[in-house]
């Protein structure tokens, strides 16, 4: 059973997990489509994590950890407006956001999940 403590609407500060079961790791996700703004990449982002996480038979609700990227930090508001619509309250993961440079500069956002499967 996925645990956590201290968990606020955006993320949660400790997650824990049994050894056992599977753990899922997505890659890096960037928007298929990087005319958008910053708020269009991470719903587009986000809906790929949707699809991957099925693919390996996880759901949003299993998320133990995301790391998120910004080309710029100024856009921190406009991705976590995004971000709280897609997030299930009381089990958002725990999370991390940093500013970086991105590998082309059409992208705004990239976003890498960790879920776990009992």
């Amino acid at each position: 059973m996925i645990e956590r403590f201290e968990a606020g609407p955006r993320m949660s500060q400790v997650v824990t997990y049994p050894a056992s079961g599977k753990i899922v790791v997505l890659a890096g996700q960037v928007a298929g489509d990087t005319s958008l703004d910053v708020a269009g990449q991470t719903a587009d982002v986000l809906a790929k994590t949707d699809r991957l996480l099925a693919l390996a038979g996880a759901d949003k609700s299993q998320l133990i950890s995301a790391t998120i990227w910004l080309r710029d930090i100024a856009e921190f508001n406009q991705m976590n407006a995004v971000w709280d619509k897609w997030v299930i309250a009381g089990q958002a993961p725990a999370r991390a956001c940093t500013e970086a440079r991105m590998a082309a500069p059409e992208i705004r956002v990239e976003i890498q999940v960790t879920a776990h499967i009992a």
